[in-house]
C-alpha cells in the first residue's frame, strides 16, 4: 500500500470516510454543547433568551458560560495538545510546509472537544479551522501507521482537510480547492486525484447524516443592470480593505491578552471568559457560528445601523475568542463579516441609486466571499465554497469580480493572509527553511558560481551551436551592446532553429531572436528564497543579476546549492569495519 499506485487511492478513500464520521461526532458536539450551555439549537437566533435550565438567570447567563467553558477546555488544551489553541490552519500548512505532514495524534480528539466546548459556551468563532485540524490530523496519523514516504503524508493531510470541509458544509469541491489551494499551495494531478477521492467519501458520509441541501438558505439574486458590476467591483475592494482590517485587529487583541495575562495559560480561557460575556450580553447574535443572524441579514431583516454594529461585534466577538485561548476558525465569522458588510453596502447603494442596485441580499452574498478573501487570499476555494455554500449560480460572475478585487486589494495592502500572519509573528516563513535548517542562511552570492560568458544579442545560429557545444549548463546568457543582460539562450533552442533552417546554418535566426528570459535571482536574496525558483526551473541552473537586474554577476546551480547545504572539504571518511559477533 505504501509504494503501489492503487496504494494513494485507497488511503485517500479512508481518510475521506474517517474525516466524515469525525464531521458528524464535531457537529453533534457542537449541538450538544450548546445545547447545554444555552437551552437551544443556535443561541444567535433565539434574540438574548433565558436559558429554560436556568431560568432565574435571565439573559444573564451568557456572562458565566464562557467562563464554564474555558474551565473545561483551558486544562484540556493546556495538557494533551498546545496547537489545538486557535484557529487551525496554520499549523495544518506549517505541518505540510516544514514538518512532513507530521502532526500529533492527539489533535483530533482535543480539538474536536476544544471547540465544540467554545463554540458551544458562546465563543464566536468557526467549525471550519477545527475539521480542517482534525481530519488532517487523521490523515498524519494514518500515514505514520502505514509509514508512507514524506510526499504522500503530506497529500493524506491535504485529503483530511478536504473530507473536513467537504462533509461539514456538504461541499465537495470547496473541500479539494480549500486543500489544494491553502493547504498544499500546488496543484498536481496525483494531489489533484487523491483529494477528490478524499472528498467525496467524505461527502457521500456527510449526506447521509445531514442530507443533500445547500448549507445556507438564500433567496434567488439576479443581476438586472449592467451597471451593478461596477458597485460588486467597488464592493470587493472595501470588502479586501476589511479582510485585512479583521486580520490585524485579530492578532492586535491576541497580543493585548499576552500582555495582560500573567497567570497559568489553562486559567487564561476561563477569566477571558468574562470579557467575552459582557460582549455577549450586549450583542447575543455573537454567540457561537451565527448562521441564522447571517441569513437574516441577506433577507435584509435588519436596519443599516445594526448591520454595522454586528460587523464591528463580529470582528471584537471573534477576536476576543480566539485571543483568550478559544478553539474555532476564522472561515465563518469572516463569513458574517462579510453578510453584514454587504448588506450595508447594498442598503446604502439602494437609497442613492434605487432604479439601479438590484436586491440587497445579492451585495450580502458576494460581500461573504469577498471578505474571505480578502482575509485568506484564496480566490478559487472563495468562489467555489459560496457557491456550494448557497446552491446560487446567478450571482457568479459578480461574485468572480468582486472576490478577485479583494484578493487584489489585499495582496496590495499586506503581505500576509490571516493564516500565515499567525506563524510569521512566530518566526516561521512558509517558503523559508524549516526552524534550525542548515540551508537557507545564506546569501545567493555566497553560493552562486561564475558565470558562462555571455553571447551577443546578433551572434548568428552557427556561433551559437558552437558556444552552446562547449559550454556545460546547456545554456547560455545573452547581452547587448552595452552588457546588459538581455535573457538566456538553451540549446533546445538552436537545435529547433538549426532543423528549420538546416541549409542556413550561419544565417537565420540571431541570438536575440531565440533569447527566453527565465526567473532570474539577485545577488542578495536569501539562498532559501532561491531554491523555490531554482527547484521549479528544469534547466541547468538561474542567472544571478545585480541589484537593478541589469547585468549578470554570477549563475547558481542545483550543484553550488548543494554544496552550500554540504560542503565538502575532503574526501568522505571511510566507515570502520563491523567486528565480527
Amino acid at each position: 500500500m505504501r509504494e503501489a499506485k492503487w496504494g494513494l487511492a485507497a488511503l485517500a478513500l479512508v481518510i475521506g470516510a474517517g474525516a466524515g464520521l469525525g464531521s458528524i461526532a464535531f457537529r453533534w458536539l457542537i449541538r450538544t454543547f450548546t445545547g447545554l450551555f444555552s437551552g437551544h439549537a443556535d443561541y444567535a437566533g433565539a434574540g438574548g433568551s433565558a436559558n429554560p435550565h436556568v431560568p432565574w438567570l435571565g439573559p444573564y447567563f451568557v456572562l458565566l458560560a464562557p467562563v464554564i467553558g474555558g474551565l473545561l477546555y483551558g486544562p484540556l488544551v493546556d495538557r494533551f495538545a498546545k496547537e489545538a489553541r486557535g484557529h487551525g490552519v496554520p499549523e495544518v500548512m506549517l505541518a505540510v510546509a516544514q514538518r512532513g505532514g507530521r502532526i500529533n495524534p492527539n489533535v483530533s480528539v482535543v480539538k474536536a472537544l476544544a471547540s465544540a466546548l467554545t463554540i458551544g459556551s458562546g465563543g464566536s468563532v468557526g467549525r471550519e479551522g477545527p475539521i480542517v485540524q482534525i481530519g488532517s490530523a487523521l490523515g498524519s496519523t494514518l500515514g505514520r501507521i502505514t509509514k508512507v514516504t514524506e510526499g504522500r503524508m503530506k497529500l493524506l493531510v491535504a485529503c483530511g482537510a478536504a473530507g473536513g470541509i467537504a462533509a461539514t458544509f456538504n461541499a465537495p469541491l470547496a473541500g479539494v480547492f480549500f486543500a489544494m489551494e491553502l493547504i498544499l499551495r500546488s496543484f498536481t494531478v496525483e494531489a489533484f486525484g487523491a483529494v477528490v477521492l478524499s472528498s467525496v467519501a467524505a461527502s457521500i458520509i456527510g449526506r447521509a447524516a445531514f442530507g443533500d441541501v445547500a448549507f445556507l438558505t438564500l433567496p434567488a439574486f439576479h443581476v438586472d443592470h449592467v451597471a451593478q458590476y461596477g458597485l460588486f467591483a467597488l464592493l470587493g475592494i472595501v470588502a479586501g480593505g476589511v479582510g485585512i482590517g479583521f486580520t490585524r485587529i485579530l492578532y492586535w487583541i491576541e497580543d493585548a491578552c499576552d500582555w495582560a495575562w500573567r497567570g497559568p495559560e489553562w486559567l487564561r480561557p476561563a477569566v477571558g471568559g468574562l470579557l467575552l460575556g459582557v460582549v455577549l450580553l450586549v450583542l447575543p447574535e455573537m454567540y457561537g457560528v451565527g448562521y441564522p443572524v447571517l441569513e437574516n441579514a441577506a433577507e435584509g431583516k435588519y436596519a443599516a445601523a445594526f448591520l454595522l454594529l454586528l460587523l464591528v461585534g463580529k470582528i471584537l466577538a471573534t477576536s476576543l475568542t480566539i485571543g483568550i485561548g478559544g478553539s474555532g476558525g476564522v472561515f465563518a465569522p469572516s463569513l458574517f463579516m462579510g453578510a453584514m458588510l454587504g448588506a450595508v453596502y447594498g442598503a446604502g447603494m439602494q437609497s442613492l441609486l434605487p432604479g439601479t442596485t438590484g436586491a440587497v441580499g445579492a451585495y450580502a452574498l458576494v460581500g461573504m466571499g469577498a471578505v474571505f478573501a480578502g482575509a485568506s487570499r484564496a480566490p478559487i476555494t472563495a468562489v467555489v465554497i459560496l457557491f456550494e455554500l448557497t446552491g446560487e449560480y446567478s450571482i457568479i460572475l459578480p461574485l468572480m469580480l468582486a472576490i478577485v478585487t479583494a484578493t487584489a486589494v489585499s495582496r496590495l495592502l499586506s503581505r500576509d493572509t490571516v493564516y500565515t500572519l499567525k506563524l510569521r509573528r512566530r518566526g516561521i516563513d512558509l517558503d523559508g527553511p524549516a526552524p534550525g535548517a542548515p540551508l537557507g542562511s545564506q546569501r545567493v552570492d555566497e553560493v552562486m558560481e561564475a558565470a558562462p560568458g555571455a553571447l551577443a544579442v546578433d551572434a548568428p545560429l552557427s556561433a551559437m551551436a558552437l558556444e552552446l557545444s562547449r559550454s556545460a549548463h546547456g545554456v547560455l546568457p545573452v547581452a547587448d551592446k552595452n552588457g546588459r543582460y538581455v535573457g538566456t539562450i538553451t540549446a533546445r533552442s538552436v537545435a529547433e532553429a538549426l532543423a528549420d533552417e538546416p541549409g542556413s546554418a550561419g544565417c537565420g535566426a540571431l541570438a536575440g531572436d531565440l533569447v527566453q528570459r527565465p526567473a532570474s535571482l539577485t545577488a542578495d536574496l536569501p539562498l532559501a528564497a532561491a531554491l523555490h525558483a531554482l527547484i521549479s526551473h528544469p534547466g541547468t541552473g538561474l542567472p544571478v543579476l545585480d541589484s537593478e537586474r541589469s547585468h549578470l554577476v554570477g549563475w547558481l546551480t542545483h550543484q553550488s546549492a548543494l554544496r552550500a547545504l554540504h560542503p565538502v572539504t575532503g574526501p568522505a571518511p571511510m566507515c570502520a569495519p563491523v567486528p565480527a559477533g
